[in-house]
C-alpha cells in the first residue's frame, strides 16, 4: 500500500522532453506531492495523472517505460541527477534531502536514440545479443532428459552474470560506447562470458569469441570501469572483461597454430 503524501511536501522535477526522434529537447517543471516511500517512477505517475506544469500549462504527459517496478526487467533505465538509474528502485528520500528546493532533473539515455521523452530506442542492445548468439543451444524440444551437472563452484560463479536485465545502465557510463560507432559495451561481453561457462552453452564460444574478437569488440574497451560503479545488479562487469580478454589472447593463439 502507497502511503499518502505528506501535508504540503512537495518535490520539484525538471524532465527533459523531446515530441519525436527528430524534435529539438526542451525542459519543462513540475511540482509533485511526494512521500516518504516514493520513487521516481510514482512521481512520473503523478504527473501522468493530472500533467500540469509548475507554470499551471496542461501538457500531454511525459512518455516513460516501467514494467516489473521491483529492478528486474530494466526498462525504466534513465539519467536522475546526472547518474543513470533505475527509476523503479531510486527512491526520493535518498536522492533529494528533505528541506532541498533543488530540482529533480530526469533525462533520457544520452546512448540510445529518443522516441519520446524518457522512452529510448535499445534495438541496438538486442542486436547485439543474436550477434554473440545468447541462448543455450538445444536439439529439439522433446524431453531431452537431465541437463548436464554444474558443480557448485560453476553456479557460484555463474549466477551473478544471470542477473544482467541489458537495461542499459553500464552502457550508458561508459566513454567507449558511442551513437556512432559498433562497441558491444560491458553487458555483452559479460553475457558472453556466462554463456561460454554453461556446458551446453559453450559449444557456441568460438562463434561468441569470433564477434567479441572483431570490430566493436573486446579490443574496444578502454577499461574505464565505469561500467561496474553504476550497474544495479553489482554484476562483476570488469572482471568479465578480464576473462573475455584472457580467452581471447588463448583462442587467437589456438587459431593462429590450427591453420
Amino acid at each position: 500500500m502507497i502511503a499518502p503524501a505528506e501535508k504540503g511536501k512537495t518535490v520539484k522535477l525538471n524532465i527533459l522532453r523531446q515530441d519525436s526522434p527528430d524534435a529539438k529537447p526542451y525542459w519543462q517543471n513540475f511540482e509533485v506531492p511526494c512521500n516518504a516511500g516514493s520513487n521516481v517512477t510514482s512521481l512520473l505517475r503523478s504527473i501522468s495523472e493530472s500533467p500540469v506544469t509548475a507554470g499551471g500549462a496542461k501538457v500531454a504527459p511525459p512518455a516513460y517505460e516501467a514494467s516489473c517496478l521491483e529492478e528486474v526487467c530494466g526498462s525504466c533505465t534513465m539519467v536522475i541527477n546526472g547518474r543513470v538509474r533505475q527509476a523503479c528502485s531510486t527512491l526520493v528520500r535518498k536522492i533529494h534531502p528533505h528541506d532541498s528546493e533543488e530540482p529533480i532533473t530526469i533525462e533520457p539515455m544520452t546512448k540510445f536514440p529518443v522516441i519520446r521523452d524518457l522512452v529510448v530506442d535499445r534495438s541496438r542492445t538486442f542486436e547485439n545479443l543474436k550477434r554473440i548468439k545468447a541462448w543455450i543451444p538445444i536439439d529439439s524440444s522433446y524431453n531431452l532428459g537431465p541437463g548436464p551437472r554444474i558443480t557448485p563452484e560453476e553456479q557460484q560463479a555463474m549466477y551473478p552474470l544471470s542477473r544482467c536485465m541489458t537495461c542499459g545502465a553500464c552502457l550508458e557510463a561508459c566513454p567507449q560506447f558511442t551513437r556512432d560507432n559498433n562497441f558491444v559495451g560491458a553487458q555483452i561481453i559479460s553475457i558472453a562470458r556466462y554463456y561460454n561457462m554453461h556446458p551446453n552453452g559453450k559449444i557456441l564460444k568460438d562463434e561468441r569469441m569470433e564477434v567479441l574478437m572483431g570490430e566493436g569488440g573486446i579490443t574496444d574497451c578502454g577499461n574505464a570501469q565505469n561500467c561496474v560503479k553504476v550497474c544495479p545488479k553489482e554484476i562483476p562487469l570488469t572482471e568479465s572483461i578480464g576473462v573475455i580478454g584472457r580467452a581471447a589472447t588463448v583462442y587467437s593463439i589456438k587459431k593462429f597454430f590450427s591453420k
